[in-house]
């Protein structure tokens, strides 16, 4: 029974040691925390030699609100973030994240303009995105090049 118990709290300790890993202020995530998640990334591969767009979804599963402040990526000079309404596109500082809610990029829409290309991405290669929110910590992303006209079933 004493094994059991020592195992046991060591096994808590591992847990609230990774749990640690997940805020950027130490606590792991909760009602008052943003749990965020990235997914449908994808890049069509560009038809320009300098300029390519990217698109994804982020997801907050947590109690509470985040925002994205910037995007970085090692293929790029440069990563700029922009809307669309009403089709004039507008250069954006950052995109609110909402408690239980998502962040879409999507063609037509919210996007990432990767600028300055330092080399061409091609169809069926990935580029990394490093994303950096104001409360969370950063998250990198393989985002997938797809063919230039790819049109996910996901509508984004």
């Amino acid at each position: 029974m004493r094994r059991l118990a020592v195992s046991t709290a060591g096994g808590l300790a591992a847990a609230l040691a990774l749990t640690g890993c997940s805020g950027s202020d130490g606590s792991g995530p909760g009602p008052g925390k943003a749990e965020l998640t990235v997914g449908s990334s994808y890049m069509p591969q560009p038809v320009s030699a300098d300029m390519a767009a990217g698109f994804l979804t982020i997801t907050n599963n947590g109690g509470t609100g985040d925002e994205l402040t910037s995007v970085t990526s090692d293929a790029a000079g440069q990563v700029t973030m922009h809307s669309t309404m009403g089709g004039a596109m507008t250069e954006k500082s950052s995109f609110s994240i909402p408690a239980h809610g998502r962040l879409v990029f999507k063609s037509g829409g919210n996007h990432l303009m990767f600028e300055k290309l330092k080399r061409a991405p091609k169809q069926g290669q990935t580029v990394a995105v490093k994303l950096t929110f104001a409360k969370s910590g950063p998250l990198t992303v393989e985002m997938p090049v797809k063919s230039a006209t790819y049109n996910p079933s996901t509508g984004h």
